[in-house]
């Protein structure tokens, strides 16, 4: 028997950004073979939340979005497949849908995922770029006060009783930065455990901290770290140039 879901939708405004975590139930039989279909998939996983989404939008229309329907379209169904006893047995099990046969390309039973988000917007995009750099863990530890915290499912399966797998994103606003983790998860017994994080952290200074220089400080990149040193003139011993003189 499948839980039921309260649905419950949430907006929060800060600063150019708006955020928006919408959670409802699971999408109806006819929807999820339609899905499935689509997706060239036997089925979608067991709780397939498809209307569930959180989304970070700016002002100016870009932002990323994370929902059910496109992480599946990236799971990858040509290699990477886990191969066990139990994976014929699930697939048996949901042999029910009537596409099933027309279903050509391998399948992926246990639905990973590289999903990283969807970007939004139409002239403007947020632009993926690779980097050398990382998330300051430190400055997540700091202790801020939570303005806006929301945890959204995408998907979840339990594999015939054979483990889980499952797609969930959550967030977190601070008055300095917001945080985002999406996790896909995955367990099959006895075999393995796999985990796909993608991290998404964004800083906004508070304006408050502007005028305040030792504040500010921890926010300006730096451009330019120059060392030097002073050294003593020859000839001159450094333990009797700094002796001090006697009176």
């Amino acid at each position: 028997m499948m839980p039921v879901f309260k649905s419950s939708r949430r907006d929060f405004n800060f600063g150019p950004w708006k955020l928006t975590a919408a959670r409802t139930h699971i999408i109806k039989s006819a929807e999820a073979e339609r899905l499935a279909e689509e997706l060239h998939m036997p089925c979608v996983p067991e709780m397939m939340f498809g209307d569930n989404v959180l989304r970070i939008q700016h002002e100016s229309r870009f932002g990323i979005e994370f929902n059910a329907t496109d992480a599946l379209r990236c799971v990858n169904n040509a290699q990477g497949m886990v191969k066990v006893a139990c994976a014929e047995e699930w697939q048996e099990s949901r042999s029910e849908s009537e596409h099933t046969k027309e279903v050509v390309k391998p399948y992926d039973w246990t639905y990973t995922t590289n999903y990283k988000g969807t970007l939004l917007g139409d002239t403007l995009k947020l632009k993926v770029s690779a980097t050398t750099e990382h998330i300051d863990t430190e400055k997540l530890k700091a202790r801020e006060q939570i303005m806006f915290f929301e945890e959204v499912l995408l998907f979840e399966d339990e594999l015939h009783d054979h483990g889980v797998s499952s797609l969930s994103v959550k967030i977190r606003v601070m008055p300095s930065s917001f945080f985002v983790l999406l996790r896909f998860f995955l367990r099959v017994d006895g075999v393995l455990i796999r985990m796909n994080d993608t991290r998404l952290y964004h800083e906004h200074v508070p304006p408050a901290l502007f005028t305040d220089p030792n504040e500010i400080a921890q926010y300006l990149p730096v451009r330019e770290n120059i060392c030097e040193k002073l050294e003593f003139p020859e000839n001159v011993c450094p333990e009797s140039a700094a002796a001090p003189e006697g009176t």
